[in-house]
């Protein structure tokens, strides 16, 4: 290889390198992951999204509704903490600040951001039903979070969009977009459509850790089978809820909850 070929190759080789030392591991599944953004950059702009978000939209009047899910959220967290904690991986939720709200909206969604940032609409919570089919849907998020999918998912958005920049020079450079590849890339109601090489891979991977995380906290996870089946019968011939738009519900992700249950209900302590 002459010395102009190697020139022509330092580009690919930068990037290799930083992609293999760029990884993280999903806690649980000891999955490999893209993580090219300092945790840092990433705990602060989510905080600052999130304000931002709760600053252009109202919070449900329904205390009653505000309060499970806050409750619920909380007891699913702490689970999440202790279970972590004891395993020596305490630092995966370093510095996070879990916070849980209600949003008057009818919209069929829920999200959650680096470091705890939860959003719930009201439109989810009739196909919730109570606190068990709330936990399917904050287990859910909670695992998406934990398992730091926003962060690689927002990694792989980078390198397509900016290639292997820097978070805070791809800001500099476009904020608007990367403020909207990341509202995207944690299904934060963005209206981009992004395609993620992983993004079945994490939901099938949010699906397992989340059935484990609310069955740490009590909740059975077996309601999880009935929640999706009310998810798939709201689509009722009509254009999808928002939150199946991002996580498909179908058949066979039924069948492979009813397979990922065995596990689940070993972590599973009925509520007192």
């Amino acid at each position: 290889m002459g010395r102009t070929d190697l020139i022509k190759w330092i580009p690919v080789i930068f990037v290799i390198c930083v992609l293999a030392a760029a990884c993280t591991t999903v806690p649980i599944t000891g999955r490999k992951q893209l993580s090219l953004i300092p945790g840092d950059t990433i705990l602060s702009m989510s905080y600052q999204q999130y304000d931002a978000f709760l600053k252009e939209h109202e919070l449900s009047h329904d205390q009653k509704a505000a309060g499970m899910v806050k409750q619920v959220g909380k007891e699913i967290a702490d689970a999440v903490e202790t279970y972590l904690k004891q395993r020596g991986m305490e630092k995966q939720l370093r510095n996070y600040k879990w916070e849980f709200n209600l949003i008057k909206d009818d919209s069929v969604n829920a999200w959650c951001m680096p470091g705890g940032k939860v959003v719930v609409y009201e439109g989810i919570m009739p196909v919730a039903g109570d606190k068990n089919g709330l936990a399917v849907v904050m287990g859910h998020e909670i695992a998406h979070a934990v398992a730091n999918h926003g962060s690689e998912r927002m990694s792989q958005a980078l390198l397509v969009q900016f290639g292997a920049v820097a978070m805070s020079e791809a800001m500099e450079q476009e904020p608007q977009t990367t403020r909207q590849l990341w509202m995207a890339a944690y299904g934060a109601g963005s209206q981009i459509v992004i395609l993620f090489p992983y993004s079945r891979l994490q939901e099938k991977e949010a699906d397992r850790l989340g059935l484990i995380f609310m069955a740490m906290a009590g909740y059975d996870p077996r309601e999880a089978v009935d929640f999706w089946q009310r998810m798939m019968k709201k689509k009722d011939g009509k254009s999808p809820p928002e939150f199946l738009s991002t996580h498909p519900a179908d058949d066979k992700r039924i069948a492979g909850i009813k397979q990922m249950l065995p596990e689940a209900m070993q972590y599973y302590r009925k509520r007192k």
